[in-house]
């Protein structure tokens, strides 16, 4: 015989029945939480998207905790900082120009912009951030990067058949010259290989020595300045190949963060 529930009963029989529902949401949820977070771990996971040192702990003890609260959020993986060099194009952004040739106006600081704009696009290419600077920027008071470079040319004056060639200097007051001596032997080395230039040497002067952006900048940043040519018997290469020369320079900074074998390295 049939036997209508009670009131009651049929109440009891629905709150069963809204707890079981609830409870496979709840667990269905907590299977998406941490296949999205997963997810998100496997796209971040790049060079330059580290996961956080305590991320491991934090997803372990979700797999603890067993339950996910309504509206959690989980620590997402951020960019690491990119190494930052500084270029500085010499004779830029000022009133003086440089070396200038007499008979057509041809100014050093245009060849070292040039030069120095496309070493910067070279540089950023290659996974690193980059400033470009001018002579007497105000950013170079206290200045910290990985390296800084300075890049000028020579004079357009004829001196003599052996007036040819580039020469490097490296900032020798800071707290690590040696680093400042290897970045200069890791230019001298590149850029004589890229280019074909020869170093010219016994030809340093203290106006590359004592070159004012090295006592400007922050004592820990290794630094270099690089004439990258006489504007007079090296004029060909300086005006119609920048990109050789930047792609010398280039290497050379990539040659002292790699840490990579400077030998052969002249007049340093």
């Amino acid at each position: 015989m049939f036997v209508p529930m009670q009131t009651e009963e049929i109440h009891q029989e629905g709150r069963r029945a809204r707890r079981a529902s609830m409870n496979v949401l709840g667990q269905f949820s907590m299977v998406f939480g941490v296949a999205a977070l997963l997810a998100t771990l496997f796209t971040a996971w790049t060079p330059l998207g580290l996961m956080p040192p305590n991320l491991a702990a934090q997803v372990a003890e979700f797999f603890q905790a067993g339950d996910v609260e309504q509206g959690s959020e989980f620590p997402t993986p951020t960019p690491r900082p990119r190494p930052l060099i500084g270029i500085v194009a010499g004779h830029s952004g000022g009133a003086d120009p440089g070396a200038v040739c007499a008979d057509d106006g041809l100014t050093e600081g245009s060849i070292n912009l040039e030069v120095a704009t496309r070493v910067k696009e070279k540089l950023v290419t290659a996974g690193f951030d980059v400033d470009l600077l001018d002579e007497f920027d105000e950013r170079l008071e206290g200045y910290e990067a990985l390296a800084l470079v300075s890049i000028h040319a020579d004079s357009c004056n004829y001196i003599d058949d052996n007036a040819t060639g580039f020469k490097v200097a490296p900032a020798l007051g800071n707290n690590s010259p040696e680093k400042s001596s290897r970045l200069a032997d890791c230019l001298s080395s590149r850029y004589a290989g890229v280019t074909g230039l020869r170093f010219h040497p016994g030809s340093v002067s203290p106006h590359m020595t004592e070159y004012h952006a090295f006592s400007e900048i922050d004592l820990s940043t290794a630094a270099a300045i690089i004439e990258t040519g006489f504007m007079n018997l090296d004029r060909l290469v300086l005006t119609q190949q920048p990109d050789l020369l930047a792609e010398g320079v280039a290497q050379g900074v990539l040659c002292y963060i790699y840490n990579e074998d400077a030998s052969g390295a002249e007049g340093n």
